[in-house]
């Protein structure tokens, strides 16, 4: 069974962060010229928190607060859920579809970052695996194996 460990060797372990104490809109800025969905919030080399696009539509936007006064300590999700690099991916799914959330970030047992998956990430890695079974099929059926 596949581990989020060997997801991150082929992605890459690159993350974007931000501080608690950057502004919203510098945070949102970096995003959108990332085209990236979450910064993971960084404090002393620890995760203390993610922002998403939906914490800017739903506690930036949707509160009329000015982004640019904002600081994403305020408005981040500050009960991140984690994962390990030794959870599964199918645990790591499970944990994203049950707390509907769509990045999970990957730390060691100090809380230090060591990656970030997606939900489109894990997508990806079940439809490469889809597309293997099936190629395995094909050619089994057709004596080529």
């Amino acid at each position: 069974m596949a581990r989020v460990r060997e997801l991150l060797q082929r992605k890459g372990s690159h993350v974007w962060t931000t501080s608690p104490r950057s502004t919203v809109l510098d945070a949102a800025l970096l995003m959108n010229e990332h085209k990236i969905g979450a910064l993971v919030v960084i404090e002393d080399n620890r995760v203390v928190g993610i922002f998403t696009e939906r914490d800017v539509l739903q506690r930036v936007v949707a509160k009329r607060r000015d982004p640019a006064d904002t600081q994403v300590a305020d408005v981040m999700t500050s009960e991140v859920v984690c994962c390990s690099p030794d959870t599964t991916v199918d645990e790591a799914r499970g944990a994203m579809k049950n707390r509907r959330i769509r990045h999970l970030p990957v730390a060691d047992d100090k809380g230090r970052l060591l990656g970030l998956i997606s939900i489109g990430d894990l997508n990806a890695e079940l439809q490469a695996a889809q597309e293997q079974t099936l190629f395995l099929m094909n050619e089994y059926i057709w004596g080529r194996v």
